[in-house]
């Protein structure tokens, strides 16, 4: 795995795999690796990659099974959307409303709030999350 030097190890590992969990090749009620099986394929010691799971389980995203293993949470994956959201609101979105104030724009940020609706349970049980945009 290739790391980036601005954002810590842990946390591009954590990363890697909320998005795995997003796209459906982690889901809900799933094991995860061991610890030191993650370790070894990500290429990292294995109290890097404790450290990640430590960060996801205090998350909300994954739970421990002491003595069986780390699993994916039952509501680990509207977590993950809602963590990612977060983070995109606290920092591209408030660094695109500052670049565009710069050129005299105010956005207005209640146009971009999504909505966030449970549709029909998929094949597999998990519910899907659907973004209706408001700016329409």
């Amino acid at each position: 795995m290739d790391f980036n030097e601005n954002k810590p190890i842990y946390l591009q590992i954590a990363d890697k795999i909320m998005e795995k969990i997003l796209n459906h090749t982690y889901k809900e009620g799933d094991r995860l690796p061991s610890v030191r099986e993650a370790a070894a394929d990500a290429g990292v010691n294995a109290n890097t990659m404790m450290r990640t799971y430590t960060r996801l389980e205090q998350e909300g995203v994954i739970y421990n099974k002491r003595g069986i293993g780390f699993f994916v949470s039952d509501c680990g994956r509207q977590r993950v959307w809602d963590i990612q959201y977060k983070e995109l609101e606290d920092t591209d979105l408030k660094y695109i409303f500052g670049r565009l104030a710069n050129f005299g724009y105010e956005p207005d940020s209640s146009r971009l709030t999504p909505t966030i609706s449970k549709t029909e349970k998929t094949s597999d049980s998990h519910p899907e999350t659907n973004i209706i945009n408001h700016a329409s």
